[in-house]
C-alpha cells in the first residue's frame, strides 16, 4: 500500500513539475523570439539610415552578426552578405512582399546549406528599396541554454518530491497498520471512522452468519438424531419382544411387517440424507443430458396413481413437451417429491395438476394441488431440512421431512429458481423455472432458502 500511495503521489508531483517546466520553457522561448524580432527591427532602423547615406558601402562595414540583404523596389538584389551567389530576385519571399505592401514584414524559414531555421525581418526604406536582416534561431536556443540552471533546479525539486512523497505515504499508512481491530474505536484518527464502521459491521455480519450456521447445524443434528432414533426404537422394541417369546404366533407376522416398515423408513431417511449431502458437495455422478420434463412428469404421475386412487385424488398433466439440460435421476426425484407431497397433503376428492411449458428463456414446471395449503407463517421455512408444519399430521402420512429440501438443492444444482404460492385451505402451487441456454431468469428464491 505504501508503494502504491508513493507511486501515485510522486507521479502527480512529477507530472505537475514537468508541465510547469514545459510551460516555462515554452513561454521563455516565445519571449526570446519576440525579443530577437524587436532587436532586428531596431537594427534595421539604424541600418536604413546608414544605407541612405552611404549605400552598400555602409553595409559592408557592419559586423557579420547575421544575414543582411538589400533589394530594389522590385526585389532585385543590390547587396547580400549571406551568399556568394544570391538569387537575382528576392521578391518571392514573404517578408519582402509584406514590406513592399505594408512597409515591413517578418517570417521564419529554413535557409542555408544546413537547413538552419532563420528569423527574417524586412523594412521598406524611404527611397522604396527593401532592407532585410536575418538572424539564426540558434541564437534563441543559446538564450534558452542560458537558463539551463533551471533544469538542475527542476531535477532537485523532483528528488525532494520523491522523498516527501515516500514520507507522506508512510504517514498515511501508519494509522491503518497501527489499527487495533479488537478495540478499533480507540484510534485517534477521525478520518478512519468510516473504515472502522464498515469493519465492525462486517465483523458483526460474519458473527451472525457463524451463529446462524451453528444453530442450523445443531438443529440438523438434533433432527437427524430424532428421526433416526424413532424407527430404531420401534425396530428394537419389536425385535426384543419377539426374542423373548412374548409375541403370540398370530402376531409375529404383524410385528415382522412393522419391523420391515420401520426399517424401510430408516433406509429412506438415510438415503435422503446422503442425497442432500451429495447435493451440498455438488458430487452428482451422472453427466447432464437432455430431459423432457413433460415425459418425465407423466412417468412420475403414473407411479403415483395407486397412492392417489387410495386417497381419492385426481392426477392431471397439462402443457407440452419441454426439454432441459440436467441429471435425469435428480430431476425425477424433484418432480416425484413435489407430486408426492401434493397427493399426501390433499383432500379426498381433490386434484393434482402438473403443468409443463417452455419459452425462449426458461422452462416452467408447476405442481398445483387443492389440498390443505400452508399457513403463511410457515411458508418461509418449508424448504428447511426436517421442517414440518404439522408434526402430528406428518407422522400419520409418513415421509422424512427432507423432500422439499431435496427439491430446493436440486434446483440450485440445475441453476433453476423455485417459487411457492399457497393459500391456507385452498391449496399450494410450487413452480420450478429452469434456464434455457444458460440464461437464468430473475425469480424469487424459495422460501427458507
Amino acid at each position: 500500500m505504501i508503494r502504491t500511495i508513493f507511486r501515485n503521489t510522486f507521479l502527480v508531483g512529477l507530472s505537475v513539475l514537468l508541465l510547469c517546466g514545459v510551460l516555462f520553457f515554452g513561454m521563455r522561448y516565445t519571449q526570446i523570439q519576440d525579443e530577437t524580432a524587436v532587436a532586428l527591427r531596431q537594427e534595421a532602423v539604424y541600418a536604413e539610415q546608414g544605407v541612405m547615406m552611404n549605400g552598400a558601402a555602409y553595409l559592408e562595414t557592419l559586423e557579420n552578426t547575421g544575414r543582411i540583404t538589400w533589394t530594389d523596389a522590385e526585389g532585385n538584389v543590390l547587396y547580400d552578405s549571406g551568399s556568394a551567389q544570391p538569387a537575382a530576385n528576392q521578391g518571392g519571399f514573404a517578408e519582402i512582399r509584406a514590406a513592399m505592401t505594408d512597409g515591413e514584414g517578418q517570417s521564419v524559414r529554413k535557409d542555408g546549406e544546413g537547413g538552419e531555421s532563420v528569423l527574417y525581418y524586412a523594412r521598406k526604406c524611404e527611397d522604396g528599396t527593401i532592407l532585410r536582416l536575418g538572424r539564426s534561431q540558434r541564437a534563441v536556443q543559446d538564450a534558452l541554454l542560458a537558463v539551463s540552471p533551471v533544469l538542475w533546479m527542476l531535477v532537485l525539486v523532483i528528488l525532494i518530491s520523491g522523498v516527501l512523497s515516500f514520507r507522506a505515504a508512510k504517514q498515511i499508512v501508519k494509522p491503518i497498520n497501527d489499527l487495533d481491530l479488537d478495540s478499533p474505536y480507540s484510534n485517534t484518527y477521525p478520518e478512519l471512522a468510516p473504515l472502522i464502521g464498515k469493519i465492525q459491521e462486517q465483523k458483526l455480519t460474519i458473527q451472525e452468519e457463524v451463529a446462524q450456521r451453528e444453530t442450523l447445524r445443531r438443529e440438523f443434528s438434533a433432527n437427524v438424531s430424532h428421526e433416526l432414533k424413532t424407527p430404531l426404537t420401534s425396530i428394537s422394541g419389536f425385535a426384543e419382544l419377539m426374542a423373548e417369546g412374548v409375541v403370540e404366533g398370530s402376531k409375529v407376522q404383524e410385528f415382522s411387517r412393522d419391523i420391515y416398515k420401520e426399517s424401510q423408513r430408516l433406509m429412506t431417511l438415510i438415503d435422503d440424507i446422503i442425497k442432500l449431502s451429495r447435493l451440498d458437495e455438488e458430487a452428482i455422478g451422472p453427466e447432464r443430458e437432455q430431459v423432457d420434463l413433460y415425459e418425465l412428469s407423466g412417468e412420475v404421475l403414473d407411479s403415483l396413481k395407486p397412492a392417489a386412487e387410495k386417497q381419492d385424488v385426481t392426477l392431471r398433466l397439462t402443457g407440452a413437451p419441454a426439454t432441459v439440460s440436467g441429471v435425469y435421476r435428480l430431476l425425477n426425484e424433484m418432480v416425484y417429491n413435489l407430486c408426492d407431497n401434493a397427493v399426501k397433503y390433499n383432500r379426498p376428492g381433490g386434484s393434482v395438476t402438473v403443468d409443463v411449458s417452455g419459452g425462449e428463456d426458461e422452462v416452467r414446471l408447476s405442481v398445483a394441488d387443492t389440498g390443505i395449503g400452508i399457513p403463511y407463517e410457515h411458508q418461509k421455512r418449508v424448504f428447511e431440512r426436517f421442517y414440518r408444519v404439522d408434526k402430528s399430521h406428518s407422522k400419520e402420512i409418513g415421509g422424512t421431512g427432507l423432500g422439499l429440501s431435496i427439491v430446493k438443492h436440486g434446483a440450485q444444482f440445475h441453476g433453476a429458481a423455485v417459487e411457492l404460492s399457497s393459500e391456507p385451505g385452498s391449496g399450494t402451487t410450487v413452480t420450478l423455472r429452469f434456464p434455457v441456454n444458460g440464461a437464468l431468469p430473475k425469480a424469487a428464491a424459495p422460501a427458507g432458502a
